[in-house]
């Protein structure tokens, strides 16, 4: 808008030249998530055991019940972190999300498996003292306070080299405790196409689940990874064969 600008006051004289640089700076190369393999996931979470100490005996337990909520829900780590106890309804395995990224609350259903994980955290998480009541932060340091992103992200970092996960030693990032969430995307997409489900029509359940506005959103999440484009070829070819039979 500017070069435009300049253009015409130059050609009408209202200027004798463009201040504006005539190198474009470059955009950063953009950031691609590391999408966790599922030996990626288990190593990770087998890691927590090394933050079992006398002075924080539930710290190892608490993190590994993060881990499982970010990839189990696709929870984004700031709604993970803000849920209290009365936001998580285990008899009914749903969980509330409160004030989310666009300031919505949304409903979030979980799996049986999640949901005895949980069930095993909240009966130690009970024994920690309760500030607030049931408006208490679940997922709490030993003090029954909320846990602060930048301990957790801490934490995590150490987890991961201590479960081997990096990237390539040229990468400019090593994977991200957020990429749990764009790993569990695909994920589900590819278990989507190995059960033969139609995957277009169920995108925009998995944006709404994830709590994104639209399914573009959710389709930038889903980064194309050797499995995801084998699983999508496989689909392809399925439905092309009896075209070619025919041609």
């Amino acid at each position: 808008m500017l070069r435009g600008f300049y253009r015409y006051a130059v050609g009408r004289g209202f200027a004798t030249m463009s201040p504006l640089p005539t190198d474009i700076p470059r955009s950063p190369p953009q950031l691609i998530p590391y999408i966790y393999t599922v030996d990626d996931l288990r190593r990770l979470l087998a890691a927590t055991d090394i933050l079992q100490t006398p002075l924080s005996p539930l710290l190892s337990s608490t993190m590994r019940s993060l881990f499982l909520l970010l990839y189990g829900t696709g929870m984004r780590i700031g709604e993970a972190l803000s849920l209290t106890l009365q936001d998580v309804d285990l008899e009914d395995r749903v969980l509330t999300v409160r004030d989310t990224k666009f300031f919505k609350t949304r409903l979030v259903p979980i799996g049986p498996r999640l949901t005895t994980a949980l069930t095993e955290y909240l009966s130690r998480r009970c024994k920690l003292p309760l500030p607030a009541g049931k408006t208490s932060a679940f997922l709490a340091t030993r003090t029954g306070i909320r846990l602060d992103y930048k301990r957790v992200n801490k934490l995590f970092c150490r987890l991961r080299r201590s479960a081997g996960i990096r990237r390539e030693a040229t990468a400019r990032y090593q994977p991200r405790i957020h990429d749990i969430r764009h790993s569990a995307a695909v994920h589900r997409v590819i278990a989507w196409y190995r059960a033969g489900a139609d995957v277009q029509r169920l995108l925009p359940q998995l944006a709404t689940y994830l709590g994104h506005v639209d399914v573009a959103s959710t389709q930038r999440y889903l980064t194309m990874t050797v499995e995801l484009l084998n699983e999508a070829s496989l689909r392809f070819e399925r439905y092309a064969q009896p075209e070619v039979r025919h041609a």
